[in-house]
């Protein structure tokens, strides 16, 4: 994996780069649709691909090891192979999944037993076995196996379980180091940088991340249920550690709000499952602002849900049309609706790598984050 920075933003730390793979290049600013078992929900690939322009998808090792399970994706071919997407996949190591299961989970040195969610069956993940089952999915980005601490968190604890992740770290480049691709095409492994919103944590661990020497990395733990605020402090503070010649990816993040802001503290990377989550209850994001299709007010408005945005789903289909299939449990409102956000979102990362380009983003930017947090 390659990465070029083109420029950066004169009154922020935005920046415009390319992320070169073996199955393509990604634009920076990106949003990574995710795709947790191996599809983006309610989306088919050429929608991906056409209408809303994505440049690279995530897969998640914890669903995708218990199914379809490894077998079936290694006679696939891969991942790539198995859902019919030819362009970059990155895969996140199932730490975030071990912290959520925190009831059914015990967490140890060596690893981490846990219980499938699926049929209570046990299952136990090393940072060496975490290695391996990605390399069978065969992402182009993998991440490094970590412990994920909820919010609020004690400092002790956060401590331990960072010190822990570093380990962690170590085996996995370990492992990685000495194995192999399975399917022909290289794979780039990010560290994650953790320690909760304890601030010497987090530099002590971007400065230990660093050190690894990879060729990008992850900022984890982070929009966890933390105040916005934490948030851009432990961002800011962490990119500013973080070796300015790779990307930056700072995971399960978030709102457009959020995404600009972030943007203009040097991230490069984002996903989140909001667009899709919130479409599937009705919540679209829009250029002008955010709206509940399902209230009253859009019943008669027959203008498209967002004109602004340049894709074909969103310029076609009204508001009052996807209000009626969606107050009617129409299976359609699920599919056009996520279209729709993840749409947006592709396009204003777009809209915000093109201002970084012309030189005035934090302008831009100041004005757009009004914009998508106004409840329409």
């Amino acid at each position: 994996m390659k990465f070029e920075l083109h420029t950066e933003d004169p009154k922020s730390k935005a920046r415009a780069g390319k992320v070169t793979t073996d199955h393509g290049e990604i634009l920076t600013p990106i949003f990574m649709p995710v795709g947790t078992a191996g599809t983006v929900k309610a989306v088919h690939q050429r929608e991906l691909t056409n209408d809303i322009k994505a440049q690279i998808i995530l897969g998640n090792t914890y669903h995708l090891y218990l199914r379809p399970g490894l077998e079936i994706l290694e006679q696939a071919g891969g991942l790539h192979k198995f859902n019919g997407w030819d362009k970059p996949i990155l895969t996140d190591s199932g730490g975030y999944q071990v912290y959520s299961l925190s009831g059914t989970r015990k967490i140890k040195e060596e690893g981490v037993t846990f219980k499938s969610h699926i049929d209570g069956s046990k299952h136990y993940f090393t940072p060496e076995g975490v290695m391996d089952i990605q390399r069978k999915i065969g992402a182009d980005i993998i991440m490094a196996f970590d412990e994920c601490t909820p919010y609020p968190c004690d400092y002790d604890y956060a401590k331990r379980s960072m010190e822990m992740t570093h380990r962690w770290l170590k085996r996995c480049c370990d492992r990685f180091d000495t194995t192999d691709p399975h399917y022909g095409y290289a794979q780039t492994l990010f560290p994650i940088v953790q320690g909760s919103v304890y601030k010497d944590l987090r530099v002590q661990s971007a400065e230990t991340i660093a050190s690894f020497e990879r060729e990008g990395n992850a900022i984890g733990g982070l929009s966890v249920g933390e105040p916005h605020e934490d948030m851009y402090e432990m961002t800011d503070l962490v990119c500013n550690i973080l070796p300015k010649d790779k990307p930056r990816y700072l995971m399960g993040v978030g709102t457009p709000e959020n995404i600009l802001e972030c943007i203009a503290l040097g991230v490069d990377m984002f996903d989140c499952v909001m667009p899709t989550r919130n479409a599937r209850n009705g919540m679209l994001f829009t250029a002008e602002g955010i709206l509940n299709i399902k209230n009253e007010k859009w019943k008669k408005d027959f203008s498209p849900i967002d004109s602004t945005i340049n894709s074909e789903i969103s310029g076609f289909y009204s508001k009052a049309y996807l209000r009626h299939l969606m107050v009617s449990k129409e299976r359609l409102a699920s599919q056009i609706a996520s279209i729709h956000n993840l749409s947006f979102y592709l396009w204003l990362v777009g809209e915000a790598r093109k201002h970084i380009l012309e030189g005035d983003f934090a302008e831009w930017k100041t004005k757009m984050v009004q914009k998508v947090k106004t409840r329409l």
